[in-house]
């Protein structure tokens, strides 16, 4: 069998797909790597071949989001950038990061009459969203991304795009795998006629395979402090990790087991014992509190044209800039310590009136000048690191049946969640062939290993998930092809106590600002959460309007004195 190996979706040039530690190093965090290897197989013959199999699925209704207290708060602060006075002389801000927060961030302060240039290092859009096309025209991303409900800022997003019909709303399940029961599934059904949080309450009690009566009793006993206490207490349990919170509550082990390990790998790509129990249990008050809070939709397609397009034709229509290829690689200060500029690593410069980085954490950490180290605002950060992610895509020679048109969660030891995406997502329909995309997590022992060894690893899982049509030798579905997208630094790691070290948008330098979903903001390290600080950072610069004014002036005069 012969194999072909080849690494794609980087400024950098590798000549073998095998990764070492110092390999795995050498990227700046927050890149992604993209592997690829192709396995030939022969096409059966199709004559007297029974009719190929169809693809069965069904996208739900919208649901009615618009009249939730956080769409409607959402709307009002995407309104008041629209009805901004317009500026006598609409500030020049350079944007570094076409993620979603970059995005966000210029999509919002174009609506409000600036002029936003973005500048993105990579030829790609979207970040943590990014995805790229292979030779046989099949895409690939960074991370399968799933659209909540419960995401008022995106679903307004996508409303002021006149994006919505890309949403493809699932049934509102949840799926687990049963790893005691290779092959069967056990679901959490909200019943559309029941009110939140009664829909979430009525899908846990009725479902009796993965808790016992005795154990929701007992978790239902243990949350009630959380339900009582809202958002103070939940503030307050940051110190704690999933686990140790858990058996504070009395908590059987059990439910953490069962239950809380994927929901935390889906949430941070870690496992309960690191993860703040201050993310569950955000997560439980935003999926919980609105009846379709927690009802999921895919894209109908690869992010980077079907969700960062359309926001970049926004930005651009209205006057804004977006650069692709574009490295920062120094901020450079004026002798006040204000930014003077941005150099990039074409050895140009680029100057405006306010400045933004909105990339991951840890890029922004290497570009830090010297001069800020000590500045507590930014000191603070040096708890804040990303933490490894490994997306899996596998194409079979045949369509697998032994699943849904939905996300499931895995339930393994070294996969988070998975979805066949010839099924869920119109753009990669394919009616003879699956295409599996998997996270496997937690991924901080397999970073920098070959591909080889991370897919015959995520093959062994899968033979569990499907006895009857997968096998580690082979012998049932073949793999057609695979793509490998490592992520050596994605959202931040949310362990216990990092919640203080996360930065407000407006930073003491005057003039500059942070973006990203690590950055203060009510949501997790997500997309939503990504928008949102967007949107948080326009607002404060659009605030700060009569200051950034005074600082260019200021500027001017420098300039003329020289």
């Amino acid at each position: 069998m012969s194999l072909c190996g080849s690494v794609s979706a980087l400024s950098l040039n590798l000549q073998s797909s095998k990764i070492s530690m110092g390999s795995v190093l050498a990227f700046r965090s927050g890149e992604s790597m993209g592997n690829t290897l192709r396995i030939p197989f022969k096409k059966r013959s199709s004559k007297g071949a029974a009719c190929p199999l169809q693809v069965v699925c069904i996208d739900y209704p919208r649901p009615e989001l618009e009249n939730t207290v956080n769409f409607l708060e959402a709307a009002s602060l995407s309104a008041s950038f629209r009805s901004a006075s317009r500026p006598t002389k609409p500030l020049k801000v350079i944007i570094a990061g076409a993620g979603l927060a970059g995005l966000s961030t210029a999509k919002y302060l174009a609506d409000a009459g600036h002029k936003p240039i973005l500048l993105e290092a990579r030829d790609v859009l979207g970040g943590k969203v990014a995805a790229w096309k292979d030779d046989d025209g099949d895409w690939y991303e960074t991370g399968l991304h799933i659209f909540f409900g419960a995401y008022p800022n995106v679903q307004n997003l996508f409303g002021e795009l006149g994006i919505n019909d890309r949403l493809q709303w699932k049934e509102h399940s949840m799926i687990f795998a049963m790893p005691n029961k290779p092959g069967e599934f056990s679901r959490f059904d909200f019943p559309e006629v029941l009110p939140a949080p009664l829909n979430g309450i009525w899908a846990i009690l009725k479902n009796n395979e993965m808790l016992t009566w005795p154990e929701k009793v007992k978790f239902a006993i243990g949350l009630l402090p959380a339900m009582l206490g809202g958002q103070p207490y939940v503030e307050a349990q940051d110190g704690l990790s999933v686990k140790d919170w858990m058996r504070k509550q009395g908590v059987p082990d059990r439910v953490t087991e069962e239950v809380f390990i994927a929901m935390s790998k889906a949430l941070n790509f870690i496992n309960p014992d690191e993860l703040s129990m201050q993310c569950i249990l955000i997560a439980l008050n935003r999926f919980l509190q609105e009846k379709h809070g927690s009802k999921m939709a895919f894209l109908d397609g690869n992010p980077p044209e079907r969700l960062c397009m359309p926001i970049v034709n926004h930005i651009e229509s209205l006057g804004g800039e977006v650069r692709l290829n574009s490295r920062i690689k120094k901020i450079e200060l004026n002798e006040d310590g204000t930014v003077k500029s941005f150099l990039l690593n074409n050895g140009n410069t680029i100057e405006g009136d306010a400045y933004v980085v909105a990339t991951p954490v840890d890029i922004f950490k290497l570009l830090l000048p010297e001069d800020w180290r000590e500045i507590s605002y930014f000191k603070k950060l040096e708890k804040l690191v990303g933490v490894p992610v490994i997306n899996v895509h596998i194409w079979f020679d045949r369509k697998l049946k032994n699943t849904y048109d939905h996300l499931l969660f895995s339930r393994s030891p070294l996969l988070s969640v998975y979805a066949d995406m010839s099924v869920t997502c119109k753009e990669y329909y394919n009616p003879n062939q699956s295409m599996l995309e998997l996270v496997f997590a937690p991924a901080e022992e397999w970073i920098a290993c070959s591909d080889s060894e991370i897919i015959d690893a995520t093959m062994k899982e899968l033979a569990k998930l499907f006895p009857d049509e997968i096998s580690t030798d082979q012998s049932k579905a073949k793999v057609v092809k695979y793509h490998i997208v490592k992520t050596p630094r994605s959202v931040y790691k949310t362990v216990p106590n990092c919640e203080p070290c996360r930065p407000l948008q407006r930073s003491p330098i005057q003039g500059f600002y942070l973006a990203g979903d690590y950055t203060k903001q009510k949501y997790l390290a997500s997309m939503e959460g990504a928008v949102l600080s967007g949107k948080l950072c326009a607002q404060s610069i659009v605030q700060d309007y009569e200051l950034l004014r005074t600082l260019g002036q200021r500027k001017l005069t420098r300039a003329s004195i020289h």
